[in-house]
């Protein structure tokens, strides 16, 4: 089997790195745009060779979309164009509703499984990718009526090997939903790194008063705009009701700190500690 990375970062490459530990004879061949991550990728045993994206997809039984969400939009019809009889293309995108709308419109739409694995640090690059981010986290299938069922068959006999565990859902739920568990999270440790650094212009500060909470709160900050910027705007609706009700939170808070209503402040902080018993019970799955 001969299976295709193209975009040799963070996912693709721990994706790489996972199967080739279950299946060694597994041949991967990665497509960069940049001559860096390709020689990265190749050092770090993600990939055996480097080619041009026709070259690959022609000798490819699968291949993997791994890039941000705006080029794959832009790549996907061209990689269906070239994919032979029998192969499988496979997108890894944190969007689904327009990459499947793009999808829907090709004459190779079965040989298509729109998928999404919930796994990611802040780091991006074929440096960061490492074979223990993908098991034990969900992946999520999107239209999976809509693949032929050797492709899906495929697909989720990989990344089931890789330890992941399968949901399935229609593109738009899986968009509303990452809006509020992913896409806002990210949004709002953007802007508390913004607000630090606007307000606090002492670095050593920074670095001196941090704790371990600010730290992982702000963490996400550290992603890549080249990623996020293009997921925000594809799932523009969703994300804009998200930031409206958090907001909208953001001011009640607000007002019973300004009006020192500890009250109704604890009364908040007791309400948003029903998380705890939502994440522990994901947790135990």
């Amino acid at each position: 089997m001969v299976v295709s990375i193209v975009g040799i970062g963070l996912l693709g490459g721990s994706f790489a790195l996972a199967i080739r530990e279950k299946y060694p004879k597994i041949r991967f061949v990665g497509v960069d745009t940049s001559t860096v991550n390709g020689q990265l990728a190749l050092a770090k045993g993600i990939v055996d060779e480097v080619l041009p994206l026709e070259e690959a997809v022609a000798q490819s039984t699968l291949v993997v979309m791994a890039t941000p969400v705006n080029i794959i939009i832009d790549l996907l019809p061209r990689v269906l164009d070239l994919l032979p009889p029998g192969a499988t293309v496979v997108d890894l995108g944190s969007t689904k509703e327009l990459i499947c709308g793009i999808a829907d419109a090709h004459s190779k739409r079965a040989q298509f499984v729109a998928a999404h694995p919930m796994a990611g640090t802040e780091n991006s690059g074929p440096s960061a990718a490492f074979k223990e981010l993908l098991p034990g986290k969900n992946l999520i299938i999107c239209d999976r009526e809509k693949s032929n069922p050797d492709s899906l068959t495929l697909t989720e006999s990989l990344f089931r090997d890789a330890g992941m565990k399968l949901f399935y859902m229609t593109p738009q739920e899986h968009d509303l939903h990452l809006a509020y568990v992913s896409h806002l999270s990210h949004i709002s440790a953007f802007a508390l790194g913004l607000t630090v650094l606007e307000k606090e212009k002492d670095e050593q500060a920074i670095f001196d008063m941090a704790s371990t909470g600010f730290s992982s709160t702000v963490r996400l900050a550290k992603s890549s705009p080249q990623m996020w910027a293009p997921i925000f705007d594809q799932n523009r609706i969703n994300v804009s009701d998200a930031l409206s009700a958090y907001i909208e939170f953001l001011q009640q808070f607000k007002q019973v700190i300004d009006d020192q209503d500890v009250k109704t402040s604890l009364d908040f902080m007791q309400r948003a500690n029903v998380i705890r018993r939502v994440l522990d019970g994901i947790e135990k799955r």
